[in-house]
Parts: C-alpha cells; structure tokens; sequence
C-alpha cells in the first residue's frame, strides 16, 4: 500500500507537463497560421478620375438574315408537265430571265382558236354596225352604247375575254425571275406536273440584305431608327458587317418584346435565315462612366469605393447604361473628380487603408 501512494503523484506531475508542452505547440500554430491568412498589409489599388464623357451604348441580341427581296414562285396552270427546268439551285438569275416553262402545245391551240374566233366575231360585229347605219372604219364616231350593243349581239365581248385568258395563260406558262437574285427551293422536275400547293421556286434578291431582331420593351427607349448596328454571323467564314436600324414595330407581344429590323449594308456574303448576333450601338453625351470592375456587391447592393485621405471611401450607386466594358452611374460620391477604385476592391472594407499602385488609362487622358 505504502508503494502505490508514492506512484500517484509521480503520474499527475509527468501528465501536468506533457500538457504544457502540447498546449505551448497548439498556440504556436495556431498564431502562426492567423499571422499567414491575415498579413498585416495595406490593399493595393488602382484609381480613375471621375469625369463627364461619352458613353458608347451597346444593347446585344439575336437576330435572323433576311432578304429584302424574295418572291415564291408557281405556275398558275396545273394541267400542263414542265417541259424544260433551265436552272437549279444556287444560280444566280437576272430579272426576267427564264426559269423553267410547261408544255405549250396545248395552250399555244388554244390561243390560236381563241384568236380565230375572236375575228369572226370582229366581223359579226362589224355586220351588225352597218346594219344600224355606221361605218366600221370610224370607230370613234359611233355613239358607245350602239358599239356595245353590237357587241353583244355578235358575242365579240365575251370571244375578246377567252382570246385575253387564252394570251394570258400562255405567259404564265414560262416562268421568269421577277428581279436579280439567287434560285432557291428549287422542287419542280421536268415531266412532271406542277405541285398547286407548294412553290416551284423560290427567288432570293442579292441586292441588299436586312437583320430582324427583338428587344425587349424596357429597351426601346434606347433604341431608334438610325442607329448602328453591328452584324456578327456564328458562322466563322462570315466577316462582322455593319448597318442602321431601318424599322421598329410598334408593337408589344405577349412575351414582352419588340421586332426591330436593321438594313444591312450590302450582302456582305450574308444568306437568307442566317443565324447572327445584332449588336446596337448608340452615343449618350455627358455622362458619367466606370469600368465594370469598379461594381462591387455589399448585401445585395452595388457598391463603388473611392479613394480619399489614403483610406477607401463606401458608395451606394445605381448603374444605368452598359456596354461589353462599363456602366453609366449616379449616387453617392459620384461627382467631377472623385476618385474611383477600379481593381483591388473585392475585398475592401470602408476606411480600410489603401495603396494606388498605379492609375488607369481613363486617368492618364
């Protein structure tokens, strides 16, 4: 028993240093590691001046090529094959050149029997004039009521109307291109008869090309006729082309947008339904303007810090206008002059001690 109390002790006092020198460690650590994720450093930043100037207004959306000139093009007579398709998709056809044509046997008989009827009508009508005392050589003469009188009499009216249908069916028998432009939805072949449903071709003018896009209706403030427009195809072989915005419906769809058409300038190797990006771009004078990295969020609310006395200076603001690099901006602190931190920020606290590294560009003019 006598050797178990001397133990006891013993134990405790060896316990009782290990743990000073564990909690010794710990704390050493511990400080070590704070001193590392807080540096006891001063924030570098860097600067703008604060000025009026003019704010190049960018709004962004998608939008489709279409051409301003396109025509579907059908036979109007359905009876008849097609003789001859003398082009294909792809061509590029001048006004008035020919496309494709039926076969005119039978409407060329037709015409010719029209024609012949209609002159032995002329005749009738000429026997039934004399009749009545006039002279068929001076037409202008004979009071109109008698000439239409003998017309009905003789059948020349209604012969002269199938004579005119006759003439008429057999130019639309020959299809021709209404303006210049590239062959398009080419669909008919040759001995078969025309579909009356569908379009034989489709015409597609190369003279000039127009982008149709939508806004939104909060944003057709921003926008008028005149404006530039930038048209940027997805397709990577397409150069960027430029053009003014030439419409604007007045009209709010349901889903809250407006269509805006902009004429582009030449095709600029543009096609019809062509898949672009529309980017408008409009001048607003006397503004103020931030870079976007100048923005910071402070519970849910834009904030702008500013520099003043060495210590960053916390803005409530309100953006207005961007574009692909800044804002337009009104609030607190957002005067001629005042000095705007634009990089450095994310992290600052108000009248947290800063360093200006150097200034930007916007400074520097």
């Amino acid at each position: 028993m006598r050797k178990q109390i001397y133990r006891y002790p013993l134990a405790l006092f060896a316990a009782g240093l290990l743990a000073a020198c564990s909690g010794d460690k710990n704390e050493g650590i511990d400080k070590e590691g704070v001193e590392t994720v807080l540096p006891a450093q001063q924030n570098e930043v860097t600067v703008m001046t604060l000025k009026k100037t003019t704010f190049s207004h960018e709004l962004v959306s998608n939008g489709k090529v279409e051409a301003r000139q396109q025509a579907d093009l059908s036979f109007r007579i359905t009876s008849e094959p097609v003789a001859h398709v003398y082009v294909k998709n792809g061509d590029r056809v001048k006004r008035g050149q020919k496309l494709a044509e039926l076969d005119l046997f039978t409407l060329r008989n037709k015409l010719e029997q029209a024609e012949n009827s209609l002159k032995q009508a002329e005749l009738e009508m000429q026997d039934v004039l004399i009749g009545q005392g006039y002279a068929p050589d001076r037409m202008q003469e004979i009071p109109a009521d008698i000439v239409k009188l003998a017309e009905v009499k003789s059948g020349y009216g209604q012969i002269r109307a199938n004579y005119e249908l006759a003439r008429y069916e057999l130019e639309q028998a020959v299809l021709t291109a209404p303006f210049d432009g590239v062959v398009a939805n080419l669909t008919g072949r040759s001995f078969n008869r025309p579909d009356g449903t569908e379009p034989f071709c489709r015409i597609i003018g190369t003279g000039s090309m127009e982008v149709a896009f939508t806004v939104l209706e909060s944003e057709l403030p921003l926008i008028s006729r005149g404006d530039r427009v930038e048209v940027t195809p997805y397709s990577a072989t397409v150069r960027p082309c430029h053009g003014k915005v030439s419409e604007i419906n007045p009209l709010v769809d349901e889903n809250g947008m407006v269509k805006v058409k902009a004429s582009v300038e030449g095709n600029a190797g543009l096609f019809d339904g062509m898949n672009v990006r529309v980017s408008v771009k409009r001048s607003v004078d006397n503004v103020f303007v931030i870079p976007k990295t100048a923005v910071v969020m402070r519970s849910g609310k834009q904030v702008v810090f500013t520099l003043k006395d060495g210590k960053a200076v916390w803005n409530y603001i309100t953006t207005g206008l961007e574009n692909m690099t800044g804002y337009t901006v009104t609030g607190d602190g957002m005067e001629e002059g005042a000095q705007v931190i634009v990089t450095g920020n994310v992290n600052l606290a108000h009248e947290a001690p800063v360093k200006v590294v150097t200034a930007t560009s916007s400074d520097k003019q």
